[in-house]
């Protein structure tokens, strides 16, 4: 184990941090437009975002290759202007995009379909613009699921990427090779020792991130319920007085529902008192 060449540990972490940067840009994006198209188109960008999930990682690779190759017009353009993308890191980091998009983008999907139409309608009654929305509705149901650690779900799946990121990226040490094909290299190779090495150290990691997704989601869990328990007494008093029938330890998707609804009313009565 002297002569273990530990290029591919630090090429996956980089390549894993940045695709997982860029999932989640892309996947808030496009979940937020995913939200805001009728049911008929909603359910064909639904299924383009996340067929990556379905599809061979191989099949990813290949169509990622004929893309940006030379037989096709958006690859000869780009080689055009001296972009080569095809056997490069930027191709590793591309794949691990393909990998971890549709896992960010389906929870963000599910946070931002959690929350009441009706309370989304009222804001754009009230004149909200739609980043307004956004950020003030729509973003904190997504960041109370994260609070949870599914944020960090899909860092895993981006850095055990083999298929596609050989298939598109290629094997060379240093540059693309990632832990994943330097397992495969290495056995097939017969280091079957050094190939054993880099799955006890895939094993450890994944199981790292898994421990600290357990433990961060116990601790926010623990956190909430201390930070709650004055706050319902409070809400239950408030309800009591109003005739609310719903449940006051309704969880995190009621009190930012809450929240928000608090914040309409107190711009619609502004906006009266200005008139």
């Amino acid at each position: 184990l002297g002569d273990i060449d530990y290029r591919p540990f630090w090429v996956s972490i980089k390549t894993s941090g940045l695709a997982l940067l860029i999932s989640f840009a892309l996947g808030l994006f496009a979940a937020w437009k995913t939200m805001g198209t009728s049911s008929r188109i909603k359910g064909l960008l639904d299924s383009v975002f996340t067929i990556p999930m379905v599809l061979p990682p191989t099949v990813c690779g290949f169509l990622l290759l004929m893309l940006f190759g030379r037989s096709t017009g958006v690859g000869q353009w780009l080689i055009a202007h001296g972009i080569s993308i095809v056997f490069t890191w930027p191709a590793a980091v591309i794949s691990a995009v393909v990998v971890s998009f549709p896992l960010v983008y389906r929870t963000a999907l599910g946070a931002f379909e959690s929350l009441d139409t009706q309370m989304l309608d009222a804001a754009r009654t009230l004149g909200w613009s739609e980043r307004r929305i956004f950020t003030k509705l729509m973003m904190p149901p997504w960041l109370a699921l994260n609070r949870s650690g599914h944020g960090c779900s899909p860092l895993p799946g981006a850095m055990g990427e083999f298929g596609c990121t050989l298939f598109f990226a290629g094997n060379y040490a240093g540059i693309t090779q990632t832990i994943p094909i330097a397992i495969y290299f290495e056995w097939m190779g017969g280091n079957t020792s050094v190939a054993l090495f880099w799955v006890v150290v895939v094993i450890a990691f994944s199981f790292l991130v898994i421990l600290f997704i357990n433990m961060y989601t116990a601790h926010s869990q623990k956190y909430r319920e201390r930070g709650l328990s004055r706050a319902e007494r409070k809400q239950a008093k408030d309800l009591a007085g109003q005739g609310d029938s719903l449940d006051p330890a309704g969880g995190d998707a009621l009190r930012i529902d809450r929240e928000a609804l608090a914040e309409l009313m107190r711009d619609d009565a502004a906006l009266q008192g200005g008139r």
